[in-house]
């Protein structure tokens, strides 16, 4: 008698093989429209005098640059994308390819809740001059109001996400560049 073993293992790896993810541009750094994409936010709208300004560079990227300041209880500059539902879905991950000054970032999704300074959040640490991709599923982002955790927010919202954007708030004055060549979606093909 022959094991079905065989069988059923072939069967097994044949569904996992044929799962597969696609990946997806979320935002394009090209085109005349790209720029009216995406705004600064800093911490001037709370008293402080960071400046953080963005360009679509002439290699279709965005370069998020400016100096971090510490004075009048500052401290953030930021840069996001201008409201509108993203398509977003449960177990999507964000992929982005990023070049930093070796600084920790971080990236925040925005949802449309009527609290002050809330989004999801999690931390994007760099390596000096050097291009890296960063896969971060969804289920990774933290609620954060005022850069505090929330506790009880519960999970992002796939679909409720309506805008992306990428922080410095690290406490450490002085200058800071940013490059981020592409913002992808990995999704699971059903």
């Amino acid at each position: 008698m022959r094991s079905i073993y065989p069988l059923l293992f072939v069967l097994f790896c044949g569904n996992i093989l044929m799962a597969k993810e696609t990946l997806q541009p979320l935002f394009e750094f090209s085109g005349e429209s790209a720029s009216r994409e995406w705004q600064p936010v800093n911490d001037g709208v709370m008293g402080g005098v960071s400046v953080g300004k963005f360009q679509i560079t002439e290699r279709k990227t965005l370069e998020f640059s400016g100096t971090l300041s510490l004075e009048n209880n500052g401290g953030f500059a930021s840069v996001r994308s201008r409201a509108k539902k993203l398509g977003l879905e449960k177990g999507d991950h964000l992929v982005i390819k990023v070049k930093g000054d070796g600084r920790t970032y971080s990236v925040n999704l925005y949802v449309n809740k009527p609290l002050m300074a809330f989004s999801y959040r999690v931390a994007l640490p760099t390596k000096k001059d050097e291009w890296i991709e960063v896969k971060i599923p969804l289920d990774r982002f933290e609620a954060t109001s005022f850069g505090r955790i929330v506790p009880d927010a519960g999970p992002v919202k796939p679909e409720e996400i309506e805008a992306l954007g990428f922080m410095l708030s690290d406490k450490k004055a002085g200058p800071f560049k940013l490059e981020v060549e592409s913002i992808q979606v990995t999704r699971q093909d059903k």
